[in-house]
This record gives structure tokens, C-alpha cells and sequence, in this order.
């Protein structure tokens, strides 16, 4: 009961300002996520106060209870000490117990899981908010791996300190009191001892930080590097890479190799130098308390305390030292993690911030540009583009004209660098992203789906939706034949059956009718369709075609096609050169004016346009125009 109640006062999922960046140094991004549990370590730090006072003074007792031995009478040393004898008893087999009980279940059961998760669920949700290029620009698994790790990593900072550190230091006051009440002669090797200890320490942890932060990124790296390898194992097996991948992942393990190498040189150099410094402090305290003994300066029960004192700081300072190496290789794993993590998000909202209400799903561009980044290359340049509500537009143009960058500037995956965009009179710089990517569905080309039930798939933009509501989307996207036909690896059949990583274990053209399915049941007022039935052959194509046209009635359509067949019928088509419109019109007066279109027409039709005086493509179509 107790224990349940004491894990329930640190809640991993509690809510906290999810847009405030971290800290960019150690111990400020440290202190950052160990805010929430403060009162829990401060309650930790008091019970390993009182349990290192306890174990140390076991020592003290120790002495006590030789000196009693060897200076009692004993037929009446029960009558005479009695008292403190049963004393003695209490504190070690009640006290030192509870003592123990209460660290560990402070430690285990308040502390170390509920802390470790609630970091990695803090980071995890920062993370998240980050830009699409944030996420283009790194292998997904190096950006797992260190949300994964830096929730242990900053755990260990604090309770390693308490844990360990704070032990030292009461073991290590404890002898100088000690030997300090005896004879000062006694207590100077120890003092020596703890200042050598102390500039050891000093000369390891930079050099141990800088080595260790070297091994995480290297094995950041290496984690990544495999990841990259099985997330595209189709595309390393079509072409039969398999030895240059292999040797990819073996340079990335023999540079983390190498880096492990040269931090446990390291080790080696002052675990020798910590072994020698131990072994003179053992001698020199030996030799002390031998002399006092000899000239009754000391007693046999305060030298054998003595002696077992240093024995256990001889034994903790190794101890420590691989503690503090451990510590710093979390420092290594924090920074490296920092330098993920601690970055401003790119995209935010205002703080202002409203929420799209769209009654029409009219859209205009107003003087937009964007570059991403590249200087004077004219990615996006002043365009002014209007789209009246219930409008259906195609959006035509050769590789790299800009079609796919000013859908992905309606949703606001990337921010304009001059000019806005309105919906229904709203910009969308004004709004949250969460409502305006609401009221927006998309069908990509390269669709993907999470590794999750065809069921959580197909309701990923509508969680309440119904079973029945789930088959009729999926119906119309002509996906319930072969979905009641799946069957994975685990014996889950139809709609619960797992779809694999990024869907792997369907087909291009299954799983771009699971997107659709998708689509059909957020209906979303405003709808972009990028190469939406690009991976379906032409029966199915052709069907679903019918179910596009049923989801597009009453909707704002934005649609991008290599196959200028599937758009040509469109209320508008707009032309797109080098981020600029050069063309609009229907398809027929796009024709008649022998422009870009009419090139890109012709080179699709293979020279024959058929009647162009109807908005109804003739001919062979063919794949060949990109975006």
C-alpha cells in the first residue's frame, strides 16, 4: 500500500510547457528536466545523510566495542555496559536496516524509473515540435537513441551525487575526526590522501568529459548508421550493396572502437596512479598507528577502526573514480544529447495564437516567398495565387518548379520568408498549427504508415471514429477486399493486423489506398492531393478515381499529378516555372496557347492531343513528367 502510494507522487506524463527550450549547458539542461522531482531528492539526499552517518560510525562502534573487550571485566560486563550493548544491537539490526529499507525505496520506487521517463517523455515531446527539416536533416534512429538515453544520463547526475559522492564524504570526515581525536600524526595521511584524491579527480573529469562526449557521438553515430541500413534494406538489396554497408557499419564501429580506446587509456593511467596513492595511504596509517600503539598513544580497538576506515576509502575510492567516470560519460551522453534536443524550435506559434475556423476553405497567397535556405535560388519568388472556396485546382510544372513547396507552405511545414497565406481570411502564421493542419488532408506520394494496426491507420486523423465509420472509408478507397484478407506475423487478421515499419508488408499501391481511406474519413474541408494514385495500377485507379470525386465535392482541392490525365478535367490548372506562375486556365485553353503546358501535353500524349476542345484528356498518358 505504502509503496503504491510513494510510486504515484511523481507522475512521468505531468503537464509542463512543452515549447520552452532546454538549456544549452550541462548542468542548467540537467537542472531543466530535474526541476519536477527536487523535493524528491531532497528527501533522498536527507536519508543517505542519515544512512552514511550510520554506516560510518559503525567504525566508531567497532573501536567501542575491541577497546570494551580488551579493558572490561568480563564476568560483569553485561551488568556494567549492558545498556549500550543492547544499544549497539539496535542500531544494527533495526536502525542500519530501516536506514537501508528507506534509501532503497526512495531510490527504486520514487526516484530513478518514475524520473527516467519523465525526461524522456519531456524531451520526446520537445523534440516532436521541432520543423520537418529537423527531422531531414538526421537519421531517425540517432534521434531516438539519444531522447532514449539522456532520461538515465541526467538521473545519474543527481542520484550518483547523493548516492556515492556524499558517502565518500562522510566516510572521509569521519576517519579525519577520527584519527584527528587521536593524534593529528594520524589524521595528516588521510588529509593527504583526500587533497591527492581531490586534484586527481580535478586533472580526470575534463579529460574523462571531452573522451566521453567522443563515445557517444561516435556511438550516436554507429546507431544511426545500422538503423539507416534496415529502414532502407529494400533499396540496400535491390541493388546489391550489401558489402558497402557492411563496410559503412564497420568504419562507424572502428571509429567508436578507437574512441573507446582512448577513454579507457585513460582509465588505465589513473586507476594505476589511484592504486599507488591507496596503497601509501594504507601503508602510512599502518605505520602512524603502529608507532602510537607502541608508545600507548592509541588503543587496539582505535587502530583497528583506523585501519578498517581506510581500508573502506581505499575500497570506495576505485569505486568512485569509475562512478565519476561513469558520471562524466553521461555528461558525454548529455551533451551529445543537448546538441539534438536544446535547439529553438523553427516552426512556433504566436503566443496570440487563434484557431482556424473554416467556413468556405478559400485560399490566397499573397507576394509568398521562400528560399529554404539557399540564398538567391528562386525556390518560391512573389507569387499570388487565389483560390475561391470549393475550388478544385491542379498544379502543373517540371521537377523542381516549386508544386510540392507551396503545398507544404499551406500546411506550414516551413515558414515564408516574405508575403502570407490566408485561409478564409485567416493567416496562417496567426493560427495553431494543430488547428490549420486540422482542416487540411493530404495524400502524398510517398505515403506512410505507422507501424500499427490497419484499423489505428486508417483513424490516425479522426482517434474517435467509428468501426463502422473506419470499413465505409475503407470501402471507398476500395481497401476492405484485401484488408479482411491480411494476416500478420501474430495471427491478428483484417483490421487489427500490424502493417510493418512505414507499412513495408503491404504494397505501394495498398498502402496508398489505406492514405486515401485515411483522408476520406478525417474530411477535412481543405484537400491536397500529391501524386495520390500514383502506385495504383489503372483498374483501381480508375475506381477509386470515382470515390476522389465524391470526397472533392463541397472541398477546396489542391492536386499535383505526373499523369496531367488525372488533373487535365480540373476547374483550374496553374503552371509553375522556377517558383513563379506562368500559366492558368482549363486544360483546353492551356492547350490552345502552345505554351508549357501544351509541351508538357504533347510530350505525354506522345504527340497526340485528341479533341483538346474538351477538358477530357485523350491518348496514352504516360509516367514521365516529375515535380
Amino acid at each position: 500500500m505504502f509503496l503504491d502510494w510513494l510510486e504515484r507522487r511523481i507522475d512521468p506524463f505531468a503537464p509542463f510547457d512543452e515549447g520552452r527550450m532546454p538549456p544549452k549547458t550541462v548542468l542548467g539542461f540537467a537542472n531543466f528536466y530535474l526541476r519536477p522531482i527536487r523535493a524528491a531528492l531532497v528527501v533522498l539526499l536527507l536519508i543517505s545523510i542519515v544512512a552514511g552517518t550510520i554506516e560510518a560510525s559503525l567504525y566508531l562502534l567497532m573501536r567501542w566495542f575491541i577497546d570494551l573487550m580488551n579493558t572490561a571485566d568480563r564476568a560483569n560486563v553485561l551488568q556494567e555496559h549492558g545498556v549500550a550493548i543492547a544499544l549497539s544491537v539496535v542500531l544494527v539490526l533495526v536502525v542500519r536496516p530501516v536506514a537501508i529499507w528507506l534509501h532503497e525505496v526512495f531510490s527504486n520506487q520514487l526516484v530513478v524509473p518514475q524520473s527516467t521517463n519523465q525526461i524522456r517523455w519531456r524531451t520526446h515531446l520537445y523534440t516532436l515540435g521541432h520543423s520537418l527539416s529537423y527531422f531531414q536533416a538526421d537519421f531517425a534512429g540517432r534521434l531516438a537513441n539519444r531522447v532514449v538515453q539522456v532520461g538515465p544520463a541526467v538521473r545519474e547526475l543527481a542520484v550518483v551525487f547523493i548516492d556515492t559522492l556524499l558517502y565518500v564524504a562522510i566516510y572521509a570526515v569521519t576517519a579525519v575526526v577520527l584519527f584527528g581525536s587521536i593524534s593529528p600524526w594520524l589524521a595528516l595521511p588521510v588529509l593527504v590522501w583526500v587533497v591527492a584524491y581531490a586534484v586527481l579527480t580535478r586533472w580526470f573529469v575534463p579529460r574523462a568529459r571531452r573522451r566521453s562526449h567522443a563515445t557517444a557521438d561516435t556511438r550516436s553515430t554507429l546507431i544511426g548508421r545500422v538503423v539507416d541500413s534496415y529502414t532502407n534494406i529494400l533499396t540496400v538489396k535491390l541493388f546489391a550493396r550489401d558489402r558497402e554497408e557492411r563496410a559503412a557499419v564497420r568504419d562507424a564501429v572502428d571509429i567508436h572502437t578507437r574512441a573507446y580506446l582512448h577513454q579507457f587509456r585513460l582509465v588505465t593511467f589513473t586507476t594505476t596512479l589511484l592504486g599507488i596513492m591507496n596503497s601509501l595511504l594504507l601503508l602510512a596509517t599502518g605505520g602512524v598507528s603502529f608507532l602510537l600503539w607502541q608508545r600507548a598513544g592509541m588503543t587496539t580497538g582505535e587502530a583497528a577502526a583506523g585501519l578498517a576506515l581506510v581500508l573502506r576509502l581505499i575500497a570506495m575510492s576505485g569505486w568512485v573514480m569509475q562512478t565519476v567516470r561513469g558520471v562524466f560519460e553521461n555528461v558525454g551522453v548529455i551533451q551529445e544529447s543537448m546538441q539534438t534536443i536544446a535547439r529553438p524550435h523553427a516552426i512556433t506559434d504566436v503566443p496570440d495564437a487563434g484557431i482556424l475556423a473554416v467556413s468556405g476553405g478559400g485560399i490566397r497567397f499573397e507576394h509568398v516567398s521562400f528560399h529554404y535556405g539557399r540564398g538567391d535560388a528562386n525556390i518560391i519568388e512573389d507569387l499570388n495565387l487565389t483560390i475561391p472556396p470549393g475550388e478544385k485546382v491542379g498544379l502543373v510544372g517540371v521537377s523542381g518548379a516549386g508544386k510540392t513547396t507551396i503545398t507544404a507552405l499551406l500546411l506550414r511545414l516551413h515558414d515564408l520568408e516574405g508575403g502570407r497565406i490566408l485561409v478564409d481570411d485567416q493567416d496562417i502564421a496567426r493560427v495553431t498549427q494543430a488547428s490549420l493542419r486540422s482542416a487540411v488532408a493530404m495524400v502524398t506520394q510517398d505515403t506512410s504508415l505507422l507501424h500499427r494496426s490497419i484499423r489505428d491507420n486508417i483513424a490516425y486523423g479522426r482517434p474517435d471514429a467509428t468501426q463502422d465509420e473506419i470499413e465505409r472509408a475503407a470501402r471507398l478507397a476500395h481497401a476492405d477486399e484485401f484488408i479482411r484478407d491480411l494476416v500478420d506475423h501474430k495471427g491478428r487478421r483484417g483490421y487489427d493486423a500490424q502493417v510493418g515499419e512505414r507499412g513495408v508488408k503491404l504494397s505501394g499501391g495498398q498502402r496508398q489506398r489505406i492514405a486515401i481511406a485515411r483522408v476520406i474519413l478525417k474530411d477535412a474541408p481543405i484537400l491536397i492531393l500529391d501524386e495520390a494514385t500514383s502506385a495504383l495500377d489503372s483498374q483501381v485507379e480508375a475506381a477509386i478515381q470515382e470515390s476522389l470525386d465524391t470526397l472533392m465535392q463541397g472541398k477546396t482541392v489542391l492536386a499535383i499529378a505526373h499523369r496531367l490525365s488525372t488533373i487535365a478535367a480540373l476547374d483550374r490548372l496553374i503552371v509553375i516555372d522556377e517558383g513563379r506562375i506562368v500559366e492558368e486556365g482549363t486544360h483546353a485553353e492551356l492547350v490552345r496557347t502552345g505554351g508549357l503546358y501544351a509541351r508538357l501535353w504533347a510530350r505525354q500524349s506522345g504527340g497526340f492531343l485528341g479533341d483538346v476542345s474538351s477538358n477530357e484528356p485523350q491518348g496514352r498518358i504516360s509516367d514521365t513528367v516529375a515535380r
